[in-house]
């Protein structure tokens, strides 16, 4: 919705249309005077089931299919909780006219990747299936209408079936509880004790899952999946007319009764004040939640109500600006905080504000927030403040309008669901930009104070809840005191920030262009200039107003070593030490309105900094990348803010399975090499950004850098920007540095198990098996690696979870390494029951012995074959594709040959070739066994 919602829920249902019947309009824009788009096609079908349609070219050939079911985990009765996420995992197993286990291999057979193109969500209000079709040929697409038809109403469920997709849903559940989930379950309770949606989980409750049979998810599945309470949703290259003849055709025949009442989240007790929860756990960093409830409110979607709507959604984050401000601070009083209201479903909103704190320190973060809160509240914004706030929603607006015309397939999609799942009209882009140019006059001080004011309940003995590692000294008493003394204080008025202007323009004399070529097979334009920067252009028609960039600078990782294993650890942060001029926090005002972006991250073997701009930001863009090469700030507000963050991390590496194996493998594969190995945590507090600065120097200075543009772009312009920034910088090493004695990387020899503890759940385990392969010099072995990860992946997931039934989703992957010499792995993981450990490893050795020995089937190749060779056929319908061809087009010109080969590469293997990359590399002993066991409790 529009606030900034620090409650959990906003959702609302859709009221489902009734064919020839009385009642709620079927769209919500029939009672708005908001307009909706034209180009989207509305329906409803005699039987009441409603449609949405829309042609679109974004991803070019694609097309985007949906079912929606009105109903999910709300809608269950005590007995039924899990059925409808249960049912859910159903539709995959068998109906009238496509037998158990086969709508998978179809699906696969079409090119569509299980969980990728295929998925399938369950909600507290809704259960949604989805196809993301990679063709939009009629065929295709009318397998797609039939496979939701028979979800619709064909489901088999048989008890057989069910049984064995029971192991499979209590997977899921197993994985799915941590202490994030049971953290969330806490503040839902104490929020709304007694209402109906903290007990509505869409993953439901052992008993229930444990009881459910046929009968029982018959019950909902008739209940709920009903025409009335039913839309299909297509967006893509499809002929409108055909496709809404196919559906009448397909679906028309389905009836059904009326859709079920809307059912109750609640109820909620708004008038409960004074009370206070306190909620520990190992893994949980300090946060202070302060609570007011409120009666709900009816806000259908009009002109007016969106005006109101962006008032209150400025004054909100005007609020929660000032809060990053002084989170940004150097030794900031707390991590972060927020303020916001936001509804829970029809009973009632929640007023939030919250503080996270650093551990031990609640009371001085909750000082620093509440006055600055308070003061704001009570003597309103100034006109910086607002100027701030509007430019950045003009930005969006803005931006939005402009790309109108190239608008993916999901996102269209998406504006369907905030139909269906919020009321909210789906307009044109250019209409809203009209819509807020003509309000933006009134959007003023006292307006967004009086509209703040109004919309946010008052925290007057409000509920509080901490959570954390350990309980505050004094506990509730002691929060609920340190509350009332901040709200009895007196609080000063704000005082006027600084403003300035951006202070990075000049960088010397333009430079000028020494080489400039076009690579025939892709169009991408190579151009060099005579400082050596290297820049790639390709421009496309793919988004509208928009251009994506990446800066490759020489260095990354591999400048770290066994005695300086950390050189490089500090340079995510860099970005929150802001510019020698400004810092962090002053460039966000600095440059409020404007698309461009400030990061940087260490890649294998180059810093990199990327994103997203727009044709008039381009060269605010550039002149902020050179700036950060030029005049980095090395703040010390970002030093700190690193340790603190990396702190955190450490007392949070061992909360869950994947967190413990994932801080640990690096150690285990490569004999706890330093570059490669998680160093104590006081390591990481010694780090300084003196030494950073160290490290990076001589690569900002003279390190070779290659930058690719992508997207809707003026060739000459951009060459002549990049001239006057970049290019007029002084000059750079010509090319990237070799460093062959930084890139060995071990694999231990020693193949003996290992375990790891974690604290999480006592019967969650996880167990990887990782084989060394190769780099990716020689192409074909790489493709044939990516083509044996799929066929593994297929295998992996028939044993392991359609046979046994013992992991929800297992996972495998082959990663050739770009940097590291004759290194790569190939690992297979999966996330099981303690119970379950020797089944599941017998299981993974019986799939990769078969790998390894026969041939796999020309059915089970093809199955894996067809959704990768899809996968390169749309790699480039999308600027980011074209971004990962451009970014490296010269310094790794072969990359773009072995990309446009790779498709033939792939299409010439066969099984025999495959089981002998399988047998070359995963022998059962040549595997590390790493497991991921629960730590003795104590």
């Amino acid at each position: 919705m529009h606030r900034t919602i620090l409650f959990v829920l906003a959702a609302f249902l859709a009221y489902p249309a009734h064919a020839e019947q009385s009642g709620p309009p079927a769209w919500a824009f029939e009672t708005s005077d908001v307009p909706v788009d034209p180009a989207f096609t509305f329906g409803t079908l005699p039987n009441g089931m409603r449609y949405v349609l829309r042609e679109n070219h974004t991803p070019e050939g694609t097309v985007l299919v949906r079912l929606r079911i009105g109903s999910g985990s709300l809608e269950e009765t005590d007995q039924e909780r899990g059925l409808a996420h249960f049912v859910e995992h159903m539709a995959f197993n068998g109906s009238a006219h496509v037998p158990e286990g086969e709508m998978v291999k179809l699906l696969e057979r079409e090119g569509l990747a299980f969980g990728a193109d295929t998925n399938a969500s369950t909600g507290f209000e809704s259960t949604t299936y989805k196809l993301d079709l990679p063709r939009a040929d009629p065929k295709l697409l009318d397998t797609a209408l039939m496979l939701m038809r028979e979800t619709a109403s064909e489901l088999t469920l048989s008890d057989a079936a069910i049984a064995r997709e029971r192991g499979v849903v209590l997977a899921e559940k197993r994985d799915r509880t941590n202490y994030a989930l049971k953290e969330t379950e806490d503040e839902w309770a104490f929020v709304a004790p007694g209402a109906r949606y903290p007990q509505r989980l869409p993953i439901g409750t052992e008993e229930t899952l444990q009881a459910a049979d046929a009968a029982r998810l018959r019950g909902f599945y008739r209940r709920a999946y009903v025409p009335s309470n039913a839309v299909l949703v297509v967006v893509g290259a499809i002929d409108v007319p055909q496709v809404e003849a196919a559906i009448r055709a397909r679906f028309g025949d389905w009836s059904g009764p009326p859709a079920p009442a809307e059912p109750d989240a609640g109820p909620v007790n708004l008038g409960r004040r004074g009370e206070t929860d306190i909620y520990l756990d190992p893994a949980l960093s300090e946060r202070v939640t302060v609570t007011s409830l409120s009666p709900w409110t009816d806000e259908p979607d009009t002109v007016a109500q969106r005006r109101q709507n962006l008032l209150e959604g400025i004054g909100y984050a005007a609020i929660n600006r000032r809060l990053e401000t002084i989170a940004r601070s150097e030794d900031a009083p707390y991590r972060g905080a927020g303020f916001g209201t936001g509804h829970i479903f029809k009973e009632g909103r929640a007023t939030n504000f919250i503080v996270d704190a650093l551990d031990g320190k609640w009371r001085q973060g909750l000082v620093a927030a509440v006055r600055e809160w308070r003061r704001a509240l009570a003597y309103g914004f100034s006109p910086a403040e607002m100027a701030e706030q509007v430019a950045r929603n003009r930005q969006a607006q803005e931006n939005a309008a402009r790309s109108a015309d190239t608008r993916s397939n999901a996102v269209l999609v998406n504006a369907v669901e905030q139909l269906l799942d919020n009321d909210l009209v789906p307009a044109t882009p250019r209409s809203a930009l009209e819509r807020f140019e003509e309000f933006a006059p009134a959007i003023t001080p006292e307006a967004v104070l009086a509209a703040l004011r109004a919309d946010a309940a008052p925290l007057d003995d409000p509920l509080i809840r901490f959570q954390g590692r350990v309980a505050p000294e004094g506990g509730a008493k002691a929060l609920r005191a340190a509350w009332d003394e901040l709200m009895a204080e007196k609080i000063s008025a704000p005082t006027a920030a600084p403003t300035g202007s951006f202070a990075y323009t000049e960088f010397g004399t333009p430079g000028t262009v020494v080489a400039d070529t076009v690579e025939p097979r892709t169009g991408i334009r190579e151009v060099r200039f005579a400082n050596g920067v290297r820049l790639n252009l390709k421009r496309t028609s793919l988004e509208a107003d928009r251009i994506r960039f990446q800066l490759n600078l020489d260095g990354g990782d591999l400048l770290a070593t066994a005695e300086r294993p950390l050189a490089t650890a500090m340079v995510g942060s860099l970005p929150s030490g802001g510019l020698g001029k400004h810092s962090q926090d002053e460039l966000t005002s600095l440059l409020a309105g404007h698309s461009v972006s400030l990061n940087l991250a260490s890649g294998a073997d180059t810093f990199v900094s990327g994103g997203i701009t727009t044709p008039r930001d381009l060269e605010l863009q550039l002149d902020l990348l050179a700036a950060a090469l030029t005049d980095p700030g090395f703040r010390r507000e970002g030093e700190v803010r690193y340790r603190r963050e990396m702190a955190n991390w450490f007392l949070r590496k061992d909360a869950t399975p994947a967190s413990a194996l994932d801080a640990a493998i690096g150690g285990i594969l490569s004999d706890d090499d330093p570059r490669f190995t998680v160093q104590p945590s006081i390591a990481y507090q010694k780090l300084r950004y003196a030494d950073l600065r160290d490290t990076l120097a001589d690569r900002f200075e003279r390190g070779a850098i290659e930058l690719a543009l992508v997207g809707d772009l003026d060739e000459e312009e951009a060459i002549a920007l990049v001239g006057k920034t970049l290019g007029a910088l002084p000059a750079r090493e010509p090319d990237f540095l070799p460093r062959e004695d930084a890139r060995d990387r071990p694999f231990t020899a020693d193949r003996a198990p290992r375990s790891v503890l974690h604290t999480g759940e006592p019967d969650q385990a996880l167990v990887r098996l990782t084989w060394p392969t190769t780099d990716d010099s020689d192409a074909a072995e790489v493709q044939r690696l990516e083509l044996l990860e799929r066929v593994a992946q297929i295998e992996l997931t028939e044993e392991i979870r359609e046979k046994l039934g013992k992991a929800y989703s297992p996972g495998v992957r082959s990663a050739p390494s770009r940097a590291w010499r004759g290194y790569g792995t190939f690992a297979l993981t999966a996330s099981v029951d303690v119970a379950d450990l020797d089944a599941t490893r017998a299981a993974i050795a019986s799939v990769v012995a078969r790998l390894a020995s026969e041939p796999v089937s020309d059915d089970t190749l093809e199955r894996a074959r067809h959704p990768l060779l899809e996968s390169y056929d749309n790699a480039l319908k999308s600027n980011a594709g074209w971004l990962q061809l451009a970014a490296r087009a010269q310094s790794e010109g072969f990359r773009i040959g072995r990309f446009l080969a790779a498709k033939d590469v792939i299409r010439s293997i066969d099984p025999i070739e495959l089981q002998a990359t399988a047998a070359r590399y995963l022998g059962l002993g040549a595997a590390v066994e790493v497991l991921a066991l629960p730590a003795p409790r104590q």
